[in-house]
């Protein structure tokens, strides 16, 4: 699903040059589940808005699914992710202003979803995530392991191929950080594909491979578990 090909990322300003990625080849097999680890400042989150589309490489190649979007425009790069790519953040990323089901209905509005489509979406995956009896409620209504379910929801109810996790129980105890990454694995177990960054080794035993990044590269892969 995912092959990266000696990607750099140099972020530079009128007096500093940084090398954030510095040629990391790697690839991510359809229904795998990877955990990205290293020290803060390593490259995880530069490596993850990559793959995510979010920001282009400054050098190397990026396939998806087969096809090079290295380069790919904004406007190329955001129909792609949009019906390909779900994105869950430690900071959860929901909108104040909008309710829990308005948060979790905003991927199907920019795919233009009819609406009695919507509606019958997004009811499955609340209940799906035990979050229906909050539909209503606003994000600052929530506890913080409540927020990462909608969040987790939202990101899940277009049905995207891959789903990428930036230090999703970062924000939660021990028991909420559970809940999600047993909630993670699942949506793993049926299919979807899973790269997510953690400094936490107990989340990263729910993968089936861990990556190590140190200053940019690459330093070793640990193959837990067969798919």
């Amino acid at each position: 699903m995912i092959k990266t090909v000696e990607l750099v990322k140099v972020f530079r300003t009128d007096e500093v040059e940084t090398t954030a990625l510095n040629k990391v080849s790697l690839e991510v097999k359809k229904g795998e589940f990877v955990a990205i680890m290293g020290p803060s400042g390593c490259g995880k989150s530069t490596l993850l808005n990559i793959l995510g589309l979010l920001d282009n490489p400054s050098d190397g190649q990026y396939f998806f699914n087969a096809t090079e979007v290295a380069k790919y425009k904004e406007k190329q790069r955001t129909n792609l992710r949009k019906s390909n790519i779900g994105f869950v953040f430690q900071s959860f990323n929901l909108i104040d202003e909008l309710t829990v089901f308005e948060n979790v209905e905003l991927p199907l509005l920019y795919q233009n979803v009819p609406s009695s489509e919507r509606k019958k979406k997004v009811e499955a995956v609340l209940e799906r995530m035990k979050i229906s009896h909050r539909r209503n409620h606003f994000p600052q209504q929530l506890s913080g392991g409540q927020q990462q379910r909608v969040a987790i929801a939202r990101s899940v109810v277009a049905n995207p191929k891959l789903i990428l996790a930036d230090e999703p129980t970062g924000n939660l105890d021990s028991t909420n950080g559970e809940e999600v990454m047993n909630l993670l694995s699942e949506l793993n177990n049926e299919g979807t594909t899973i790269v997510m960054v953690t400094h936490s080794p107990t989340d990263a035993e729910k993968a089936h491979r861990i990556i190590q990044l140190f200053d940019g590269h690459i330093v070793t892969e640990n193959i837990k578990k067969s798919i």
